[in-house]
């Protein structure tokens, strides 16, 4: 039987019990509260909500070369007061443009055999809970090698599940495996293990009808390893460090820290509603900028001629038609992709620069990231990978105006591998190039971290649109994932919005067939967050799609300044509202066999203004209607499969 008692020191309950001590502190509202315990010796935390359990007794601990901090170990008492944290940031490039962030601060001292080890350092906002790991120096020992963490994630009995597996490495095309490109499954069960390798950040759980739970990490830099969720038959979910193959083999999967040191902050999500989760800044919260921008970056809008046109079409004519098309939608870019060093060649990547030059179209380039991990032909090649080529190439890059790259093809998640997205970044901020990445890991808080990063891929994105019908099939399925999970935590490139009805250059009844409508392909323009969109649209829908889906097509915003959640359920259907200044779009999708009915309430939106509609009929013809806003500022949606709907105030 357990047993204790406790007092109330500077706002923090201790508590000593059979189990050791305890200690417990909350959120600035109350609602949200963690305990945390040296337990039989293994340290361990709970999260409640409204006085509901989200996160059972769940473990702590580090495994290293200088010890083994799981076990033996006790909670310091009379710890340090809870701080308040209270900060306010802007940052362009996420969903919500200008930040209040406030939470309470508390530090959890464990030792062992009486000497200091580590601090778990929690922080609680009102919707978040996040902790990391700070080593101490041992006597002389001021390097570690951390090998695992027990750092786990016990799950109320009933939680269902909405996660994207891992794979195993040096697989798939060309061997460039993991590059979180799998599909999620919805609503399942827990007790598994994905594919056997667990499952990438950020991971969707619905605690029964109690809410939402979304679990990811932060701060991952070249200061220690990614990592993954590895799942156990009891529901319970465990840090697991990257796979020994991954890299092709090279490299270690262990992470490696000077001491003192930290680890990434490892983050959860908790809502009665999705609303928390779509909302959340927590990646940004909790890290800060690594260095200064070289410059004021520029975003925007943009085309890229591989997504419709593939390979073939990576030659100077077509690229040229693309700035023209760019120009004329009023879009800030194009995306010249893979193979253009062989096809197109240095000069005249340099004309076409400065033909887009005087047309107010910048260029971003691809490359291939590889070294010794992929063995991806397409090039460029042999450069991101290697300083003095990466600086050459950066550097020829400015001198002609180019505005960023895509670099494509990583190999994991292991130390070595974020030191190699680091480096690339920190070299292109030195000459004013944004930076994409594709075939890629999750971004980690990169966005504040690195001023010069723009977006990742990190998705099963449009590419699969062209390659497989399949896809196609699924594409709004997949659509109304991706706002509650992948995106909630970071930028995401998808390439997508294609007005095309089929994904080929001609728009010709051949290869894969689009079926979602126009007023879906706009929605998921607003849906998908992203500050560079470079869009699978195509010259040729300045002649075939409707005048009223380009015309919003040339108007469409990529820097948000708030994003809300109105209502949606992962796989279903989803509906949400983003505003950049003054200006309002609500949008939703429905992948769902029948069509959507639903009523919501929109108080972004004034009783008695009327607005732009653009919604589908049964057969998802698209059009663009006014429709004015009623006294209780609520508006019936009728969404068929497939289809969306958008509504511009």
């Amino acid at each position: 039987m357990k047993t204790k008692f406790g007092i109330l020191l500077s706002g923090i309950l201790f508590s000593v019990s059979a189990w050791g001590m305890e200690r417990t502190f909350g959120s600035p509202d109350g609602k949200m509260v963690v305990t945390v315990s040296d337990g039989q010796g293994s340290p361990v935390y709970t999260v409640s909500y409204n006085n509901e359990v989200f996160i059972q007794e769940s473990p702590l601990g580090l495994k290293t070369n200088i010890g083994d901090y799981t076990q033996g170990m006790t909670m310091k008492s009379g710890q340090s007061d809870v701080k308040l944290i209270k900060e306010h940031y802007e940052l362009s490039n996420i969903k919500q443009s200008k930040v209040d962030y406030l939470a309470n601060e508390a530090v959890c001292v464990f030792e062992k055999e009486g000497k200091a080890i580590y601090e778990v350092i929690f922080r609680v906002s009102n919707r978040d809970v996040a902790f990391k790991y700070r080593m101490y120096p041992q006597r002389e020992t001021r390097s570690c090698i951390v090998f695992s963490e027990a750092t786990g994630f016990q799950l109320p009995q009933g939680t269902t599940t909405f996660l994207c597996p891992q794979v195993k490495p040096m697989g798939g095309f060309a061997r460039t495996y993991p590059s979180y490109e799998t599909p999620y499954s919805v609503d399942e069960a827990m007790g598994k293990n994905g594919w056997g390798e667990g499952y990438t950040f950020p991971c969707l759980f619905k605690n029964n009808e109690k809410g939402w739970i979304l679990i990811s990490e932060t701060g991952v830099s070249s200061a220690y390893c990614a990592s993954r969720l590895l799942g156990h038959e009891s529901g319970l979910y465990t840090i697991g460090y990257p796979q020994p193959g991954e890299n092709n083999g090279n490299g270690t999967n262990s992470a490696g820290i000077s001491l003192p040191g930290e680890t990434p902050w490892r983050t959860i999500t908790i809502g009665e509603t999705l609303a928390p989760i779509v909302e959340t800044t927590v990646p940004f919260d909790l890290v800060k900028p690594l260095y200064e921008p070289s410059q004021k970056y520029q975003y925007g809008r943009g085309s890229w001629s591989w997504i419709i046109g593939m390979d073939g079409n990576t030659v100077y004519d077509v690229q040229k038609k693309y700035i023209d098309f760019s120009a004329a939608m009023g879009y800030e870019s194009i995306l010249v992709d893979a193979l253009w060093d062989t096809q197109i060649g240095r000069d005249k990547i340099k004309e076409l620069a400065e033909y887009g030059a005087k047309k107010g179209v910048a260029l971003y380039l691809w490359y291939n990231s590889n070294g010794y991990w992929n063995d991806a032909p397409q090039g460029p090649r042999g450069i991101m990978s290697n300083t003095i080529e990466r600086r050459k190439e950066m550097k020829w890059m400015q001198s002609i105006g180019i505005r960023g790259i895509k670099v494509d093809f990583f190999g994991g998640d292991k130390q070595t591998t974020m030191e190699l997205y680091e480096n690339i970044l920190a070299d292109a901020n030195d000459y004013g190039i944004l930076c994409i990445f594709h075939g890629c890991t999750l971004p980690r808080g990169w966005e504040r971290m690195y001023p010069n990063y723009a977006s990742s891929e990190a998705v099963l994105a449009s590419e699969n649109l062209h390659f497989s019908q399949g896809s196609c099939d699924h594409e709004a399925y997949n659509a109304t994932i991706h706002p509650f999970v992948r995106n909630t935590v970071g930028s995401m490139d998808f390439g997508g919005s294609a007005l095309n009805k089929y994904y080929n250059y001609k728009n010709e009844a051949r290869g894969s067939k689009r079926r979602t409508s126009d007023v879906f392909a706009l929605a998921t323009a607003i849906l998908f967050q992203s500050p560079v969109q470079h869009f699978a649209l195509a010259p040729n829908n300045l002649e075939d799609a409707p005048s009223w889906a380009i015309d919003f097509m040339k108007k469409v915003p990529t820097l948000w300044d708030e994003v809300k959640y109105i209502d949606g359920y992962p796989g279903k259907y989803v509906v949400l509202a983003r505003r950049q200044g003054d200006k309002w779009y609500v949008v939703g999708i429905n992948a769902q066999k029948e069509t959507l009915k639903l009523k919501v309430k929109l108080p972004m939106l004034p009783a008695g203004e009327t607005v732009q509609y653009y919604s589908d009929d049964k057969d998802l013809n698209g059009s663009l209607k006014p429709l004015k806003i009623n006294k209780k500022q609520e508006v019936t949606l009728n969404i068929p499969c497939n289809g969306g709907m958008v509504i511009v105030k």
